[in-house]
């Protein structure tokens, strides 16, 4: 069973049998780490290896979508940088950019504050509906995901796994006690988040979530969320 999540130092009173969150990720507790022949650190090079594999073995595909979104991006505003980098959060509070293709207006930062008062998710999270600021291509790279493609260089560093909780652009200093457990792993380009809910859920229903991942990870349950990432994607869903 998936263990309820308590937080004795949190006043929200969130916890996994919140909603409907615990019954939506319940096939989770189909994975126990302490049953694996994988554990500690041999899953974590296992994992390591696995995720250079198939970011080699595929890159004659996603090398080809990137080298498309590039020209893309860049013709449609060729004053423009096609790529952005912006500061995360990963293992251990560690900060590195992460990259991304520039899907948004050259002034996307200057017109946040203007639209603060849409932002429909709790603070620090920012989400605007049919954000304003977003360019046409970048409303298509940002529902199939590939604006996601250029953290493949962040996986091949180091600084993210192809699997894990999404690095947060806030510092490590916005977070809980009882929220620091989401900083023990490496960051992913996909979790088990993004194949639930996306960019529907606030900060601290994410946070459990990831937990929840954090205490059952397992090679089998980063290959099953690697293949539900790549059906949420062909059903036009995308990852957040």
């Amino acid at each position: 069973m998936i263990k309820e999540q308590t937080t004795p130092s949190d006043k929200s009173g969130y916890s996994l049998r919140d909603g409907t969150i615990a019954s939506e990720i319940a096939w989770i507790s189909k994975y126990d780490p302490d049953k694996c022949l994988l554990r500690g650190e041999n899953y974590l090079w296992v994992k390591r290896i696995l995720d250079l594999f198939l970011t080699i073995i595929s890159s004659p595909f996603w090398l080809a979508i990137l080298l498309l979104a590039t020209f893309a991006v860049w013709h449609e505003s060729p004053s423009r940088k096609v790529f952005y980098k912006q500061l995360r959060t990963g293992k251990g509070g560690n900060r590195f950019w992460m990259y991304k293709f520039q899907t948004m207006v050259p002034n996307a930062d200057e017109l946040k504050p203007m639209l603060m008062h849409l932002n429909v998710l709790e603070w620090p999270d920012f989400k605007v509906p049919d954000d304003p600021r977003v360019t046409k291509v970048g409303k298509i790279l940002r529902k199939t995901s590939i604006d996601e493609l250029p953290q493949l260089w962040n996986v091949i560093k180091g600084d993210m796994a192809l699997v894990g909780p999404r690095p947060t652009s806030f510092s490590p200093d916005t977070y809980k006690i009882w929220q620091t457990e989401r900083l023990d792993v490496t960051p992913g380009m996909t979790g088990l988040w993004q194949i639930t809910h996306r960019g529907e859920s606030e900060f601290k229903e994410r946070l459990l979530i990831d937990i929840a991942y954090i205490q059952h990870r397992c090679l089998r349950l980063d290959i099953e969320i690697l293949f539900r990432t790549f059906a949420s994607i062909f059903k036009g869903k995308g990852i957040t």
